[in-house]
């Protein structure tokens, strides 16, 4: 189930071009830290605990026992700070950690290219992604496509994938427009719920606008994209973008993008927020979701809020390395790409 050795060969040309085509474009490759003393506010995400403990006990600044910290869900906080402080266009390829579920598409343990083009936008790394991924598979492939992939959701084989620039852009009212038959940006939680009745989608009682939202996106909007060339989504409801800049004109919408491929997630990318005030409101709304949810809340990041008035307009993605990896090769689960998957390691770990 776990990589072979030819994977683990395809995995390294698959580094090697995606680190050649950032040095080629000027990005500048950093590290930041894993373990971090504050985690990130995303409702759905739990990041790993772990702690430090002086040595000797009491620290430098008088501070007995031990701190707590957690393995970063992404290094996302840790390369704004950068941006901040003059750091212009960078990468990272970072192990990254997100506790949960295994699935045949996740795993709590996987890699993570993070990029960031500053001064830029959102369109800018949107276009350097693309380019990235067509050199990646010409690479691996000799060419600019991918594999035939069974399911996209649907238990069927779909095409091969014509991965040549540029890809798709749909933005979330038209991709549900064409997918589920209505747009959900008028509508309130209880019109939503009713139209995703009506396309098979049966949201629990008292489910949430956004939860709605998603649980259609997840079950008729990302299986139909991406399935012939790959689609960036583009223009997510503000409510499900608190690291981005809202769409000029329409503060219904934020400047969020994420890309498909044979209806697999690949990347989420932002065009970024840099007002403190504002992100201190989204950061603050995400706690109350997190307790609403039943998760542990965090103490906001005051280093990261801190450094925002320095930060310049920019555009950022996280790319997952490993769906990257099984989309060029075929692999229909995120196992085979990995030497040691957790559905090896842990195996009484439930599979979603």
């Amino acid at each position: 189930m776990s990589a072979d050795l030819a994977m683990a060969r395809s995995r390294a040309q698959l580094l090697r071009a995606l680190r050649d085509g950032l040095d080629a474009r000027g990005y500048l490759e950093v590290e930041t830290p894993i373990a971090v003393p504050v985690a990130g506010q995303e409702p759905h995400l739990r990041p790993f605990d772990t702690s430090f403990r002086p040595d000797p006990p009491i620290s430098p600044g008088g501070v007995e026992g031990k701190r707590r910290l957690h393995l970063h869900t992404s290094p996302e906080y840790a390369m704004k700070r950068l941006l901040a402080r003059g750091y212009g266009r960078i990468w990272q390829i970072a192990r990254v950690f997100r506790d949960g579920e295994i699935s045949r598409a996740h795993n709590p343990e996987f890699t993570l290219l993070e990029f960031y083009a500053a001064p830029g936008d959102a369109a800018a790394v949107m276009a350097d992604l693309e380019q990235l991924v067509a050199e990646a598979a010409r690479a691996l492939r000799g060419s600019a496509t991918a594999p035939p992939r069974e399911g996209h959701g649907r238990g069927i084989k779909g095409p091969t994938l014509d991965l040549s620039p540029p890809f798709e852009r749909l933005t979330c009212r038209e991709a549900f427009q064409r997918h589920a038959g209505f747009d959900p940006l008028p509508l309130d939680a209880e019109a939503l719920a009713q139209a995703a009745r009506t396309v098979g989608v049966r949201p629990a009682p008292g489910s949430s606008w956004d939860e709605v939202f998603t649980q259609v996106l997840l079950e008729r909007i990302e299986p139909a994209l991406g399935l012939s060339r790959p689609t960036y989504l583009t223009q997510y409801p503000a409510s499900q973008a608190a690291l981005a800049r809202l769409v000029p004109g329409d503060p219904r919408v934020a400047e969020r993008f994420e890309l498909y491929a044979a209806g697999l997630e690949l990347a989420n990318g932002f065009g970024e927020l840099n007002d403190p005030a504002e992100q201190r409101r989204r950061l603050e709304a995400e706690q109350r979701d997190r307790a609403r949810m039943g998760r542990d809340v965090f103490p906001l990041d005051e280093r990261f809020l801190s450094a925002l008035p320095a930060a310049p307009d920019a555009g950022g993605v996280a790319v997952g390395v490993d769906r990257l990896l099984m989309l060029l090769t075929g692999a229909k689960e995120i196992a085979f790409v990995l030497c040691f998957p957790a559905a090896e390691e842990y195996p009484h770990a439930r599979r979603a």
